[in-house]
């Protein structure tokens, strides 16, 4: 398991050189304007030119990514546990749960501003109101994919509500669980550039609103590979949280 994962990841990066030296080659060849699309040696020399300045706004992203990524996490869980157990809860709460999903968080990103400043408190709020959606789904799905007979056994067994939950429960639906967070980390990520997008003075997503307001291309793509970097990074890290919190999904006897 451990040779397919480290081969896929050496798949991966050579796909992505191929990708990006076709990019060069096809951007020389055909003489693309660097302002429609810049070389990525550009890009590259832009990074290594300015690297402290951007990782001082990729750490203000990441910051801001992990904030609104932990609190989904935790306030995901604590709900989809709450709905699990309660048919009433469910049935008053999923509906706005749903409908406040539907809302574009573009649209009420603004209020944040106002009601928070314009500090890092907006961007966490609108990253974990993104991302806690996921979290919700898969955690309840998770929940309610154990089988009746295991719950039944273990209040056979005079387990209390509190260890059923936190024993049986919650074991089985761990997999469901980091499913939701691989994809809410992403969802993360998208919700802090869109705070930064709308009030501030730091973090990847003002590199990139700053340099578009100077048609300077160039440093959109640098601030673009950063964060397709960190998103690659973050995924990667969860998986291997995946593999050690479910080692029986890689046992290949199970």
């Amino acid at each position: 398991m451990r040779e397919s994962h480290y081969s896929s990841t050496l798949a991966g990066l050579f796909s992505t050189v191929v990708v990006l030296l076709l990019w060069e080659a096809a951007g020389r060849l055909l003489q693309v304007r660097p302002i429609m699309l810049p070389l990525p040696s550009a890009i590259l020399k832009e990074l290594g030119a300015e690297f402290p300045w951007y990782m001082g706004h990729a750490a203000y992203t990441l910051l801001t990514t992990m904030g609104g990524f932990l609190l989904s996490v935790i306030g995901g869980v604590a709900i989809a546990a709450i709905i699990v157990g309660s048919r009433t809860f469910e049935r008053f709460v999923w509906p706005v749960i749903v409908a406040f999903n539907s809302v574009p968080k573009v649209a009420i990103a603004p209020l944040f501003v106002i009601w928070m400043g314009t500090g890092a408190e907006p961007k966490v709020a609108i990253a974990f109101l993104i991302a806690v959606f996921a979290i919700i789904v898969d955690t309840v799905h998770g929940l309610r994919s154990v089988p009746p007979d295991v719950t039944d056994l273990s209040r056979v067994l005079k387990g209390s509500a509190w260890d059923v939950f936190w024993k049986v429960k919650m074991p089985c639906a761990l997999p469901s669980i980091v499913t939701g967070m691989k994809v809410a980390i992403s969802l993360a990520l998208v919700g802090a550039i869109v705070g930064e997008f709308v009030s501030s003075q730091r973090g990847l997503g003002y590199v990139i609103m700053s340099a578009q307001g100077t048609f300077d291309t160039v440093r959109v793509f640098a601030a673009l590979f950063i964060l397709a970097i960190m998103g690659m990074v973050l995924y990667g890290a969860l998986v291997l949280l995946e593999r050690r919190a479910t080692p029986w999904r890689n046992d290949p006897s199970h």
